[in-house]
């Protein structure tokens, strides 16, 4: 055999052996077509394929990002807004996402588009601006449904924004500056409220402690005066006590109790009194002493008679 067949069969091989070494990255997976039938599901790594008969389409298993592009939808009570979404999906099944459906994102965004259509025609303007969180789950579980068949899961689906017509816009800045004007009123009344109620309450306690206060002092005050009072009772009581049992151990003449009751009626006529009650026991000596005086005053009234004078010689 000559030699430049021997090379040109060798470069012949080696080209394809070069042309048949198909390396598959981690993340993904092939589809192996051999005269345009599927044959096999290549694995990542080093795979080898007949060249000429057989071809390799690679599918990437990670998570893919769709833009949905901005649209108009009317609402249900008849206003346009603009929305706009972004899809995750993930591919579970490469043959099926090659061989199921054509151009797999386009397929995705518009069924996307469509269904917004839907789900924004069902809500109101305010329901639609408040409700994403619901869009997004039933948007997801329809779409999730659609493409099951596809070979595709979504993940996600979020509403980036929903944006409603200048005119509308402005109404609701209005509305909710008003709100906000509304609840600050509301909010003031209420501190005034509470303000008033905890003056009243402070003022009401204030006057009951003054009151608690008060007739706390006027219950000392009495108790220290009737505390007086059984003192000086007390010791009067003592006094006379003993003076009334050192009377009776002397044993006193009647003469003597009567000088007493004199001297003490001296006393009592230096004062401002204007009744004396008298004892009985000084009643007799009175009314002599009464006698007397009123026999010299009888005297003193008597004119005077001349003495006889002596016979002249």
């Amino acid at each position: 055999m000559p030699v430049t067949l021997i090379v040109v069969v060798i470069a012949f091989v080696f080209l394809l052996a070069l042309l048949g070494i198909k390396i598959i990255r981690p993340y993904q997976l092939a589809c192996v077509e051999r005269l345009g039938k599927y044959q096999r599901t290549a694995k990542p790594g080093l795979n080898f394929i007949f060249p000429f008969l057989e071809r390799l389409i690679k599918v990437d298993m990670r998570e893919q990002v769709v833009d949905v592009p901005p649209q108009e939808v009317i609402t249900k009570d008849n206003a346009t807004v603009t929305v706009d979404a972004v899809i995750y999906y993930e591919v579970t099944d490469p043959v099926k996402v090659l061989y199921n459906v054509a151009q797999f994102r386009l397929a995705s965004v518009k069924l996307a588009q469509t269904n917004l259509r839907n789900l924004i025609g069902e809500l109101s303007l305010d329901e639609s601006l408040t409700s994403r969180d619901r869009v997004n789950t039933k948007l997801r579980d329809v779409l999730d449904e659609a493409t099951d068949k596809w070979g595709a899961k979504v993940t996600r689906v979020e509403l980036q924004r929903i944006e409603p017509p200048g005119d509308v816009t402005e109404a609701m800045h209005r509305q909710m500056k008003a709100e906000r004007i509304r609840r600050a009123l509301v909010l003031e009344a209420d501190g005034e409220k509470q303000a008033a109620i905890l003056r009243a309450d402070g003022e009401k306690q204030a006057r009951v402690l003054n009151a608690e206060g008060q007739a706390e002092a006027i219950r000392k005050v009495a108790d220290a005066d009737k505390f007086k009072l059984l003192t000086v009772a007390e010791g009067e009581g003592q006094a006379i006590e003993r003076v009334y049992g050192a009377i009776h151990k002397g044993d006193p003449t009647k003469d003597l109790i009567t000088i007493k009751y004199l001297e003490a009626l001296a006393k009592m006529a230096e004062g401002k009194a204007t009744k004396m009650f008298i004892p009985y026991e000084a009643s007799g000596v009175l009314s002599s002493l009464g006698m007397i005086g009123d026999l010299l005053k009888e005297k003193k009234a008597e004119p005077e008679r001349p003495r006889d004078r002596p016979a002249q010689e």
